[in-house]
C-alpha cells in the first residue's frame, strides 16, 4: 500500500513546518490529531480542513463536526472521510484551520507518494520537524510545563530583575537608586 507524505506549514512562517506520513486509507481525524501533536497544540478547539488548489483557495470543507455557521455545501466529517478519497492529484493541497477564534492556519501539501509502507511503522508518523512551533497560548507553551512548575515553586515573579532584597546572611540590603551606576572615586 502506498504512503502519502504531507508537509504542514505554519501559514505565518514557511520555515516552520512538519512532515507527516499517513496511509491513504486513514482518516482526516488522524491527520488532524497528528498535526496538533506535531505543533504541540491541545485538542480543545474546533477545526476544519479545506481542499485547496495551487493558489491556496478554499474548496470543499472536511470538518471535525458540523458547526453552527453557514456552509455553501454540507461539510464532510473528518471521522468519516479518508485521506485518499480527497487527494485528487500528485500535488494536492489542503488548508487546515484550528481554533476559529485564534484562527491558526496551516498549509498542508502532498510532497511525496511513497510506493511501499514500512510494516514496522505505526502510521501516521511525524518524520520531520523544522522551526520553532508557534506558541498556542503564550510563553508557557514555548517554555514548557517544567518552567511553569519551577516558576511556581520558587515564585520567580516576586523579585525584581533577579535581585534579592537580602544578602546571604538574611540581612536587608538597602540599594540606593541614585548610587547605582555611579563610578567609585579613584
Amino acid at each position: 500500500m502506498p504512503i502519502l507524505k504531507f508537509r504542514a506549514y505554519y501559514e505565518e512562517d514557511e520555515m516552520v513546518y512538519r512532515d507527516v506520513v499517513i496511509r491513504p486509507s486513514q482518516y482526516f481525524k488522524q491527520l488532524h490529531d497528528t498535526i496538533l501533536k506535531a505543533f504541540e497544540f491541545d485538542h480543545k478547539h474546533q477545526a476544519t480542513f479545506f481542499r485547496s488548489n495551487d493558489k491556496w483557495q478554499r474548496g470543499r470543507e472536511i470538518s471535525l463536526a458540523v458547526y453552527d455557521k453557514p456552509y455553501q455545501a454540507p461539510p464532510l466529517i473528518m471521522d468519516e472521510t479518508t485521506i485518499g478519497s480527497e487527494v485528487k492529484g500528485p500535488n494536492q493541497r489542503f488548508i487546515y484551520v484550528y481554533d476559529f477564534e485564534k484562527n491558526w492556519n496551516f498549509l498542508v501539501e502532498l510532497i511525496q507518494v511513497i510506493k511501499e509502507e514500512d510494516p514496522a511503522v505505526d502510521y501516521p508518523l511525524i518524520t520531520r520537524t523544522e522551526g520553532l512551533a508557534p506558541s498556542q497560548y503564550g510563553t508557557k507553551a514555548l517554555l514548557g510545563e517544567k518552567f511553569a512548575d519551577i516558576e511556581e515553586k520558587y515564585d520567580l515573579s516576586r523579585s525584581e530583575e533577579g535581585f534579592s532584597e537580602k544578602d546571604e546572611e538574611g540581612e536587608d540590603v538597602g540599594f540606593d537608586d541614585a548610587a547605582v551606576g555611579e563610578e567609585e572615586p579613584e
